[in-house]
């Protein structure tokens, strides 16, 4: 029953990682987008994002 419940996390996070760089991706698009524009609250929002991203990517690249 541990195992299936390991196997199962080790799974879910795999996935995660690829969705989560993913996201990165695109906000990093977003960002660029927002600097060649001029958005500076877009800019923060992005920015903000990213940071929580790359957080995530700490923890569950560990």
């Amino acid at each position: 029953m541990v195992e299936q419940f390991n196997t199962a996390l080790e799974k879910y996070i795999q996935k995660r990682i690829i969705v989560a760089k993913m996201e990165l991706d695109y906000e990093l698009a977003v960002l660029f987008d927002a600097l060649e524009i001029g958005d500076q609250e877009q800019v923060q929002r992005s920015k903000a994002k990213l940071a929580e991203l790359r957080e995530e990517l700490l923890v569950l690249e560990k």
